[in-house]
């Protein structure tokens, strides 16, 4: 039995390793791409709307148990911490999409000139504005329960954000592609968001209503408890998946690869440290102030590689670039989550009414 006994920080002792398990998932991801890469075909085949659907059911098999854990009721307290709330908004559409456009300037047209053809470096650079302009909808949950979020503040917070998004994504991007029409998959997106937030969602609310009558809020706890390790299989699989899904081009291209990675990585530990270090100084409860700033860090990448293939097409540098997103978002995501459990002694704990 996986041992998921509590670790100093509020990780446990399975999950204290989980970089470990994530790198050998990349291997095992990039080493099966390459020995069976028709049974990567055969899963990337089955999508709807540009959505997989076999990484839709990894995803919400992630974020089911963190559902389970939301107390409507609670909803309308959310109006009691307002900062947190304002705090995600502001970074993830005032900040976010333009210190990302900022960093690809700087580093595919100077820094990098002469490493990367230009028509390439335009490319890469248009990739990763899509990329920074959709901050995260599904995984942040998972972040969030890693870091033990208020659940039901973080659905607030990604609500909130799901809404904007529908509006703000195609004109920011627009805007800081220099273009005047960009065909948004709105299909995509809505099917995202259906299948990532609003099924598990659902279910979650059922199966609480349904454990609450049981037993109450212990039958609840330990419900979660059980289903707990599903989040973490659920997220090593899905790194098979996509790891498995661009093996070769990953292979294929490893210098790009890293060049890419460069200016990813810097926007997501300068985004976090952002939005962390805003809720320290305005002290924002750890609850609330750890999943404020993974939504902004984490990113959307369904969407974005979406739209990355309808704009410039599946081989287009644009594609490579948000597929690289992919790359390092989970090993970055994870060394947030554990540097935000070893530091929650910084911020005050929430004031909860009875």
């Amino acid at each position: 039995m996986t041992d998921t006994a509590a670790a100093p920080g509020g990780l446990g002792a399975f999950e204290r390793w989980l970089s470990l398990w994530v790198a050998g998932a990349i291997v095992t991801g990039l080493v099966l791409g390459g020995l069976v890469p028709g049974l990567f075909a055969a899963f990337a085949a089955v999508e709807v709307a540009s959505v997989n659907l076999p990484v839709a059911i990894l995803i919400w098999a992630m974020v089911y148990p963190m559902m389970v854990g939301v107390d409507f009721g609670a909803i309308r307290r959310v109006g009691e911490e307002p900062r947190g709330l304002v705090l995600t908004l502001v970074v993830n559409w005032m900040i976010q999409p333009f210190t990302m456009a900022a960093l690809g300037v700087l580093f595919f047209e100077h820094v990098f000139a002469g490493l990367i053809p230009a028509e390439d470096a335009q490319s890469y650079l248009a990739g990763v504005i899509l990329l920074g302009t959709a901050p995260c909808t599904a995984m942040v949950f998972v972040w969030s329960n890693l870091t033990r979020g208020d659940p039901t503040y973080t659905l607030v917070q990604v609500s909130v954000n799901d809404v904007i998004l529908v509006f703000a994504y195609a004109p920011i991007v627009a805007f800081l592609l220099g273009v005047t029409d960009i065909p948004v998959p709105w299909t995509t997106l809505l099917l995202s968001v259906l299948l990532y937030v609003v099924v598990p969602l659902v279910a979650g609310a059922l199966t609480r209503r349904w454990l609450a009558r049981q037993g109450g809020a212990g039958a609840v706890d330990a419900f979660r408890d059980r289903i707990k390790p599903a989040t973490v299989v659920a997220l090593l699989t899905t790194v098979v998946l996509l790891f498995g899904f661009q093996g070769g081009t990953i292979l294929e291209n490893p210098l790009v690869i890293g060049l890419i990675a460069v200016p990813l990585l810097i926007q997501s530990y300068g985004i976090f440290a952002i939005a962390y270090g805003a809720a320290r100084a305005l002290r924002v409860p750890f609850d609330i102030a750890a999943p404020c700033a993974m939504i902004g860090t984490s990113n959307f990448f369904e969407l974005a590689v979406a739209v990355a293939i309808s704009l410039f097409g599946l081989g287009s540098g644009a594609a490579l670039a948000t597929v690289v997103g992919v790359l390092v978002e989970v090993p970055v995501m994870l060394s947030l989550v554990a540097f935000a459990n070893r530091t929650r002694h910084w911020f005050p704990e929430r004031m909860r009414r009875p």
